[in-house]
């Protein structure tokens, strides 16, 4: 296949370089709006540098298949360019930051016909994938209580921030997906609150830097998920899923940046994960692995645009949640 990715910042390098590697890959463009980014990727990787424009060629220039990690306010455009193009699209989330765009883009897809797969990695990951496993089949009982935590060792640049969405769209909307994705059920009500008392430039980007959220599922299910810029303890991403027969946690291991208490309890691990890009590795290639395999139409899309779109429409709730400081349902975000 003959591959092309637009975006060579930190994750499109790092896709690059598993792209790369693959063995479905005979060819691999990259593609980035500086282009001694590009070139410099490109050295690295043995792939060809292009200009954004080239990448959407048709005939023997063109591409098999498209990956997206380029800035965020890029996405929507370029996945509507290739499913004009007829390109199969893998996109790094979001497809956009607000509703609309991100409706037009999937009218775009849908209307064309094409395929697009949006990066939620999480869902590639073994312990959510168990976890899910282990909800489905009734091994925990009924599930009553579900905790997932998102926790970043250190805030993003300042600059980073007015283009990320917020807390909400950015960091938990993952956890957003991997409620709904592991407990098969829908969000029916949130109630959002945080706090911009860490960093100054929070507050200056009109951000939080910790928030936390308890959402309601459509059968009474209660889950909370908690987010926070400022983690120094390292990279901590888990979640608890209690049933009346058992329970069970998702990135517990030795190292996840917690210490116990406890006389006896573990303490502080001795190589904490300092980022996603260490914690996930195995998941972001598994999950270009089955973008291959869609785009060679081997396999049933694992994480259409749609299933972004619930996500997003869950963070939308809760920044109007936060902003208004009451409950909001789903009900009253459109697009569902």
């Amino acid at each position: 296949m003959r591959i092309g990715l637009i975006g060579t910042g930190r994750i499109g390098t790092f896709h690059a370089v598993a792209l790369s590697r693959h063995d479905a890959v005979d060819a691999l463009v990259v593609a980035d709006a500086d282009p001694d980014r590009a070139a410099a990727v490109a050295a690295r990787t043995g792939a060809e540098a292009v200009a954004v424009d080239e990448v959407f060629a048709s005939g023997p220039r063109g591409v098999d298949a498209l990956v997206i990690s380029s800035a965020t306010a890029a996405h929507a455009g370029l996945i509507e360019r290739a499913a004009r193009a007829g390109i199969p699209a893998f996109c790094e989330k979001p497809i956009a930051l607000d509703l609309p765009a991100t409706l037009k883009a999937l009218d775009a897809v849908e209307s064309a016909g094409s395929v697009l797969q949006l990066g939620f990695m999480r869902r590639f990951d073994a312990g959510f994938a168990a976890a899910r496993d282990a909800v489905r089949e009734g091994r925990l009982g009924r599930l009553h209580t579900v905790r997932a935590v998102t926790s970043d060792p250190a805030p993003p640049p300042a600059a980073y921030l007015p283009l990320s969405g917020g807390l909400y769209r950015d960091c938990l909307v993952h956890d957003f997906d991997m409620v709904r994705w592991v407990t098969g059920r829908e969000v029916g009500e949130v109630y959002a609150t945080g706090s911009d008392a860490g960093p100054p430039m929070f507050r200056e980007a009109g951000d939080v830097d910790t928030a936390a959220v308890l959402l309601t599922l459509d059968d009474g299910t209660l889950a909370t998920a908690t987010a926070t810029r400022c983690n120094g303890a390292g990279y901590d991403v888990r979640m608890e899923l209690a049933g009346e027969r058992d329970q069970l946690a998702v990135g517990l291991d030795d190292r996840t940046p917690l210490t116990s208490a406890e006389p006896l309890g573990p303490g502080a691990p001795p190589k904490p994960w300092p980022g996603f890009l260490e914690r996930f590795a195995p998941a972001y290639e598994a999950e270009l692995d089955a973008f291959l395999d869609v785009a060679r139409g081997e396999l049933v899309n694992p994480c259409d645009g749609r299933e972004a779109l619930h996500a997003l429409r869950i963070a939308e709730a809760c920044e109007r949640s936060r902003r208004e400081r009451r409950p909001v349902s789903l009900r009253e975000i459109p697009g569902g």
